[in-house]
C-alpha cells in the first residue's frame, strides 16, 4: 500500500518499480525502460521531436489537480506539438523533479495520467528521469513519425488560403477561471476541459495529407498563436467573427460566462491550453474533418498580424506568455 507513502520514504528503484506497470511501451519501442536509454523504431528515417515543461504553481496547481490530471495534460500539449507537424506521435520520455513530501500516490497519478492518453494511441513512454527538488516539475519530450509526409510548417500560409481551426476554443480558459472564482463546482465539464484538455491529434496528419500549408498547435490563445503563423509566413490572418466561427463554443461557455461576469468572446480569442490546432488550406479544396473554416489569409500590410472580422481585435491582449503572465 502507498496510500500514505511520501517521496521521502521511498528510494528511486522502488519508485520507478510503481511508476513501470502504469506507461505503455507502445509497439515502435524495441528497448523499453530499463536500461541507459530506450530504442523506438523511425520508420520514415526522420524524427520529429518536441519538449515542454510543466512548473508547479505556474503551470498546475496540486490543490486543483490529481497526479492523473497533469500526467493526461503533460501528455496531450507534447502530442498536439507533434501532430501539428503533421506527424504521429510515436512516444514520450517524461523527467519528474519531486519534493520529499510528494505523496508516493501523485506519482503514481502521474504515470496513470499519461498512460491513459497514450495507450490507446500506441505511444510508448519509454523512459526519462527522476530528481530531487523544491517544487514539482514535470517535463515531457516526444517523438513522432511522418510517415513519408513533409513536416507542415508555420510558414507556409500564402494570401487566399482559408483558415481553419478543429478543436476546442475557450473551454480551458473558462475552466480556470471558475477554478480561480472558487466556483469549480458550478460547470465540471469545463474545469475538466481545463484540468485534462483534449487534442485532435488524429487531425494533424489529416490536414497534412489534405495539403495544409501552415498549422500549429493552439496553446497560447487563438490571437497569439495566429499571430505566430502570421509572421512566420509574411501574411495577415483575418479572422472571422467570433460569434459566426465559435458560435457552438460561445454557446457552451455563456453560463460560466455569467456567472463570473467575464466575456466569453475573451476567452474564446485569447484563452490558451485547448490545444486545438490552427491551419492554413488553399481555398479550392476540401477541408478534412473536424476542421472548420474560421478566417482567411491575407497580404502583409501595415497594421496588425491578426485581425478579426477586418478590424484589429478588441481584446486586453492576444494570449499567455510565459514571462509576463
Amino acid at each position: 500500500m502507498t496510500d500514505h507513502l511520501l517521496v521521502r520514504d521511498v528510494d528511486e528503484d522502488a519508485l520507478l518499480a510503481l511508476i513501470f506497470p502504469h506507461l505503455p511501451a507502445g509497439t515502435g519501442t524495441s528497448v523499453p525502460p530499463g536500461d541507459d536509454a530506450a530504442v523506438v523504431a523511425a520508420p520514415d528515417g526522420r524524427v520529429v521531436v518536441t519538449t515542454d515543461v510543466l512548473v508547479e504553481d505556474r503551470h498546475f496547481r496540486r490543490r486543483w489537480s490529481t497526479g492523473e490530471d497533469v500526467g493526461h495534460r503533460a501528455a496531450v500539449q507534447n502530442l498536439a506539438d507533434v501532430a501539428a507537424m503533421g506527424a504521429r506521435p510515436t512516444s514520450l520520455v517524461v523527467a519528474l523533479v519531486a519534493p520529499g513530501d510528494l505523496p508516493v500516490d501523485w506519482v503514481e497519478g502521474l504515470a496513470r495520467g499519461l498512460g491513459q492518453v497514450c495507450a490507446p494511441l500506441d505511444v510508448g513512454v519509454v523512459g526519462g528521469d527522476l530528481s530531487g527538488g523544491e517544487h514539482v516539475v514535470v517535463a515531457v519530450t516526444a517523438h513522432g513519425d511522418l510517415a513519408g509526409r513533409a513536416p507542415v510548417l508555420r510558414s507556409g500560409a500564402r494570401p487566399g488560403d482559408v483558415v481553419a481551426h478543429a478543436g476546442r476554443r475557450g473551454w480551458s480558459a473558462a475552466g480556470l477561471a471558475l477554478l480561480d472564482a472558487g466556483r469549480g463546482g458550478d460547470d465540471a465539464g469545463l474545469v475538466e476541459a481545463y484540468l485534462r484538455p483534449t487534442s485532435p491529434l488524429e487531425a494533424g496528419p489529416r490536414a497534412a495529407d489534405a495539403g495544409a500549408t501552415a498549422m500549429l498547435d493552439v496553446s497560447d490563445g487563438l490571437l497569439r498563436d495566429a499571430g505566430r503563423i502570421a509572421r512566420s509566413s509574411g501574411v495577415r490572418l483575418d479572422l472571422d467573427e467570433p460569434r459566426s466561427a465559435f458560435a457552438d463554443d460561445l454557446e457552451r461557455l455563456e453560463h460560466a460566462a455569467r456567472l463570473l461576469g467575464a466575456d466569453a468572446t475573451e476567452w474564446v480569442l485569447t484563452g490558451g491550453e485547448d490545444h486545438g490546432l490552427l491551419a492554413t488550406f488553399p481555398a479550392d479544396g476540401p477541408l478534412p474533418a473536424p476542421f472548420r473554416r474560421v478566417g482567411r489569409v491575407l497580404d502583409a500590410g501595415e497594421g496588425p498580424d491578426v485581425l478579426v472580422g477586418g478590424h484589429e481585435p478588441g481584446t486586453r491582449g492576444t494570449g499567455w506568455d510565459h514571462f509576463r503572465a
